[in-house]
């Protein structure tokens, strides 16, 4: 395998939504260059006291796209116009596509309220072709234990498999666009190779830890991107790291994105808010029911 080039080390924008903190890796204004990735987002790891706010993010629309949610530490409950309910525990992913249009809500369960903790939450948009912009909308969660963890090569850590194949472990979400993505844990020394096809759109985030890709090195909340040039990523852990690992198919479309939407006109937008504003997209439970 040839190994591709590094063209770029990101280091992410910082903010607050209400009393969260939030790295922004990627997205606003969207980069073309991470086709079909639009955004990616950075929550904590942030120590809630007792009787706090929880997340910001009650019911909210989504149309053209789909979120890939990674509980890192804590536990989400996710409710949705389509009737889907689920509380995803650390480890676990949350994998959601909002095609024609959905609400949903994201939230601590409601023991956090009261007690507090530590919450780490990484969220991705993934962008959807104009032909399947209006799928029926769809949810997967996914605890921990149904992720196939597999042992990368020379012992240098494990890589848990959510979408996609990798050594033979098939994962448990089957992607509508061919997406490939995991979550790799690498150990202090480690050195592996992972596989990068050519022609698709790699993703590589270093959540936490330090390593070096391409001779450079980058620590939690680089996002690094690389050349076309190969069809491996060589990667290695200076200390124990977590990184998201995904590559998709270009989609080479135009994209609008205004809001919670993303669309291919400014007219599809125009639509998306007219049907949402019309009650298409329904409405999800409250959090309080599945309590």
């Amino acid at each position: 395998m040839t190994n591709r080039s590094v063209l770029s080390i990101r280091t992410p924008r910082r903010e607050h939504i209400g009393s969260l903190e939030t790295r922004f890796a990627l997205g606003d204004p969207i980069d073309h260059a991470y086709d079909p990735f639009l955004t990616l987002s950075h929550h904590g790891p942030q120590f809630f006291g007792p009787n706090n706010q929880g997340m910001p993010f009650s019911d909210h629309p989504h149309s053209g796209f789909e979120t890939v949610t990674f509980i890192l530490e804590g536990a989400l409950v996710h409710t949705d116009s389509g009737g889907h309910r689920r509380t995803v525990e650390k480890g676990g992913v949350q994998w959601m596509t909002a095609g024609a249009g959905v609400v949903h809500n994201e939230q601590v369960p409601p023991d956090f309220f009261r007690t507090g903790g530590l919450l780490e939450v990484i969220q991705l948009w993934i962008n959807l072709p104009s032909r399947l912009k209006m799928t029926p909308p769809a949810y997967i969660g996914v605890q921990a234990e149904g992720l196939p963890s597999v042992p990368l090569a020379g012992g240098g850590g494990k890589l848990h498999l959510v979408s996609g194949e990798y050594a033979g472990a098939v994962a448990p979400i089957r992607s509508i666009t061919g997406m490939f993505m995991s979550q790799a844990d690498l150990v202090a020394g480690g050195r592996v190779e992972l596989p990068a096809p050519r022609g698709r759109t790699v993703l590589l985030y270093v959540v936490h830890g330090e390593v070096t890709v391409g001779g450079r090195s980058a620590t939690g909340g680089d996002l690094i991107g690389f050349a076309d040039d190969g069809d491996a990523i060589a990667v290695e852990a200076l200390s124990d790291a977590i990184l998201l690992f995904g590559h998709g198919d270009p989609i080479r479309e135009p994209v609008v994105a205004r809001g919670p939407f993303v669309m291919n006109t400014e007219a599809e937008i125009d639509q998306a808010y007219s049907d949402f504003r019309a009650g298409l997209f329904g409405e999800p439970p409250s959090v309080a029911e599945i309590a």
